[in-house]
């Protein structure tokens, strides 16, 4: 019997178990997907109704940069 279908290119699916730190382990294929190495920093975004995103602390400097510009009393 197959298994199901791979997930299209740039997504994947997995699960982490919170240890007794309260900490988590990323999958290592979504390291790699995303870059993201031992040291770097990431953001972690919570809404109750909808869960946690994690988003790597450069791309959300970016997107806030984009989103509010340079302030014009800087």
């Amino acid at each position: 019997m197959a298994g199901p279908p791979p997930p299209p290119p740039g997504r994947l699916a997995g699960t982490a178990k919170v240890g007794e730190k309260g900490q988590i382990v990323i999958p290592k294929d979504m390291r790699d997907l995303f870059g993201i190495n031992p040291g770097d920093t990431l953001l972690l975004l919570a809404d109750v109704h909808r869960g946690i995103a994690i988003v790597r602390r450069e791309e959300f400097a970016s997107l806030a940069e984009a989103v509010l510009g340079d302030h014009p009393d800087a």
